[in-house]
């Protein structure tokens, strides 16, 4: 299943992703920006067709996986599975090994593995899998700052803004930025990470939290990075917030940024 996940994660661009870039395919002012976000819809289509991968970063293998606490995973290791299906999706679907094993040392490990697990217990009796390949260019535009809970909401807005102008073309825009509040310096960057499994086009379920969302899309959209650096309205597609509680002293807040290549995919059992 997680081999499977990773060739159509990396080859089939969602439904979602698709619908947005078309939209403001229309919505760009910038005749530049239209034929990038055009040229980017073709792309995905070509790997559509001929499943190879939309990009040539494949990514990191990051996998969420929801465990129903009525479940028993028996018969091996769950670690060990996800990382062998890394391995045999990676290698049958001829994508791109990007992984090394020592940080310092720099040895590719040859199979992509060992994937980024996070594992959450929830009520039920299946298990979800999301498997979000995750590229080198975008997750180095990350950013973690634990602000003065007197900062506030102008200061997440400033925070997070400031973090994509500062990214400019490197994230491969236009991005959609996950963003993370509360909880510790962790959780936030978790929250950051998993919020971009949201699929496009979706609102936020609190409704202020839905609000923070356009007005940031909105600033950003302002800054006039757009489709791939080279001018225009669209920057962003989305801001994708999740929020936890947090200490009375405290104010994380971490951002994570997705390329235009908004790869998710997911099954249930």
């Amino acid at each position: 299943m997680v081999a499977d996940l990773c060739i159509e994660a990396n080859c089939h661009l969602g439904e979602d992703v698709l619908n947005v870039l078309q939209k403001k395919a229309v919505e760009e002012k910038s005749v530049t920006g239209r034929e990038i976000i055009q040229q980017l819809i073709e792309n995905a289509g070509i790997a559509d067709r001929e499943e190879i991968p939309m990009c040539q970063d494949t990514g990191v293998a990051v996998v969420f996986i929801d465990i129903g606490q009525e479940v028993a995973l028996t018969g091996g290791d769950l670690y060990d599975a996800v990382n062998n299906g890394v391995k045999e999706g990676y290698t049958r679907g001829y994508l791109r090994k990007s992984m090394v094993m020592d940080p310092l040392d720099r040895v590719n490990t040859g199979d992509n593995t060992p994937a980024v697990v996070h594992l959450k217990l929830v009520p039920g009796d299946r298990v979800r899998v999301t498997l979000a390949p995750k590229g080198g260019g975008s997750e180095n535009m990350s950013s973690l700052k634990m602000l003065k809970p007197a900062e506030g909401i102008e200061g997440i807005k400033k925070f997070v803004i400031d973090t994509v102008k500062v990214a400019g073309p490197n994230p491969c825009p236009p991005v959609v930025v996950g963003v993370g509040i509360g909880g510790t310096m962790e959780k936030a960057a978790l929250m950051a990470k998993h919020a971009l499994t949201r699929p496009l086009g979706t609102k936020n379920d609190d409704c202020d939290t839905d609000m923070l969302e356009k007005e940031i899309l909105q600033e950003i959209n302002k800054l006039g990075i757009g489709p791939q650096g080279m001018g225009g309205a669209v920057t962003a597609l989305a801001v994708h917030i999740e929020k936890y509680a947090t200490h009375i002293a405290c104010l994380p807040v971490a951002v994570n940024i997705s390329c235009h290549a908004y790869r998710h995919k997911a099954v249930i059992i």
